[in-house]
């Protein structure tokens, strides 16, 4: 005969629409939750890579701006190394911007329209990831040029704001991916 006490007790049967508590079930309260959640993680999701744009699109700024060793070995002689940090710059205040508009939201302040906020943020981060791209790649056939002649603390900087900016274009590109897929999946009700 078996114990009362030490029977494993059976899971009741889940209700009409199953596990909607969970966000599992198959009704409309499950779906609904499975949507906030979706919409959640891509609100996370951006709002992190736009902090990752910030920090490395910061150090790139800051790199090549602080790259002056005397002579032929500043980075204002070269309209290349002018460029990066003039877009490295701008990179820095639009998303410190977005990160503000974020943080808005998040303490329960007025946004921009729902749309007109997600245009901004698409249009905004496509250009800036443009521009960032083409920052660094204005500056890498230089850097290569004076790496082939001499390898020293100028060029290995260059190169370091370089990389920091090519990877604040990934965080920017990956971004503007998001942003374009919520612009897709916006309702027009």
């Amino acid at each position: 005969m078996a114990d009362v006490e030490k029977a494993v007790p059976v899971a009741a049967a889940p209700a009409e629409g199953g596990d909607a508590a969970a966000g599992r079930g198959t009704g409309a309260v499950g779906a609904v939750l499975r949507r906030w959640r979706t919409q959640d993680l891509l609100d996370r999701s951006g709002s992190a890579l736009r902090a990752g744009a910030w920090a490395l699109s910061l150090l790139a700024f800051l790199v090549m701006a602080c790259n002056e060793h005397g002579d032929w070995r500043q980075f204002d002689h070269y309209e290349e190394y002018r460029y990066i940090v003039a877009i490295g710059l701008l990179a820095f205040i639009y998303t410190t911007l977005q990160l503000l508009r974020q943080v808005v939201v998040l303490t329960g302040g007025q946004d921009l329209q729902p749309r007109t906020g997600l245009l901004v943020d698409f249009a905004g981060d496509q250009v800036t990831a443009y521009l960032m791209m083409s920052a660094l790649s204005a500056a890498i056939p230089i850097t290569n040029r004076m790496r082939e002649g001499a390898d020293n603390v100028f060029t290995d900087s260059s190169a370091a704001s370089i990389s920091m900016a090519f990877f604040a274009f990934v965080c920017l590109a990956l971004s503007a991916l998001i942003s374009g897929f919520k612009l897709a999946k916006q309702t027009y009700i």
